[in-house]
């Protein structure tokens, strides 16, 4: 398995900065936010992907993908009735597609719960709508070397996929490789059976898996049991990237890099 961090969790260090820390730890890579990079990415330049570019190759970390896609900036909604900020929003996610391209392929994990909530519509037809599109960003992807994740989330923050079953229905819908799933433990609290079980159901389609505790830190905070599911994931031959993606900026991330890998 190789090990990456999402780079949200560095408050106030710049992109290098970030980048230093992971290696330093004894992480191979780095998942982005893109709005710890720039408001809009539509305004990023080709000199800041080549400075992206240099400070990967200079501290030995690998560009893993990006997530919180449609964080930023605001009013983005993928979902929406509105046909003019759905499409502003669609075009928002081609542009990102359009800079992993340059960054070598990745991943793109689509979870953004505010982002695609059905407000005004029914679930089906949000649900409708983002076949609809991915159908189209699927294979546009592909020719990127990306690949866009459809992640589950919790009803508690979002109305539209909240299982890995809908999730692999939608991935099913669209049938690209451009579109595949992830496996996130925090975000896995509506699922009615053990994470390991989950990962085995499932495994067909993981291409990606968020470490969180389901208290939103790092593993060590709270009293799960990560042991079943690693030892599933050891058992199916995973290969790919274990991301940490926590839901704050701690003042301390060596302390909490440290831990994370002790882990």
């Amino acid at each position: 398995m190789n090990y990456a961090i999402c780079n949200w969790m560095f408050k106030g260090l710049n992109f290098e900065q970030s980048c230093l820390k992971i290696a330093k730890h004894g992480f191979q890579g780095v998942e982005i936010a893109p709005l710890t990079l720039v408001e809009d990415p539509r305004s990023l330049t080709a000199n800041e992907i080549l400075k992206i570019k240099r400070a990967l190759a200079d501290t030995g970390v690998t560009f893993v993908g990006f997530h919180a896609l449609f964080f930023s900036p605001p009013n983005l909604h993928i979902t929406s009735s509105d046909s003019g900020i759905r499409r502003r929003s669609w075009n928002h996610l081609r542009r990102i597609i359009d800079i992993t391209g340059e960054l070598g392929g990745g991943t793109l994990v689509l979870g953004s719960p505010a982002q695609r909530k059905a407000v005004g519509i029914s679930v089906g037809e949000a649900k409708r709508l983002m076949i609809e599109e991915l159908s189209v960003f699927g294979p546009y992807a592909a020719e990127r070397k990306a690949t866009i994740l459809i992640e589950a989330l919790a009803v508690r923050d979002t109305n539209v996929i909240n299982t890995l079953e809908e999730a692999r229905h939608v991935i099913r819908s669209i049938n690209s490789p451009g579109v595949s799933g992830m496996f996130d433990f925090h975000n896995s609290a509506d699922e009615k059976i053990p994470w390991s079980e989950l990962i085995e159901a499932h495994f067909d389609f993981i291409r990606h898996v968020h470490l969180n505790d389901v208290n939103g830190s790092y593993p060590g905070t709270g009293d799960s049991d990560f042991g079943p599911a690693f030892k599933k994931l050891a058992q199916k031959n995973y290969e790919k990237w274990i991301s940490l993606e926590i839901f704050h900026q701690p003042d301390d991330p060596d302390g909490v890099l440290s831990e994370t890998r002790k882990f």
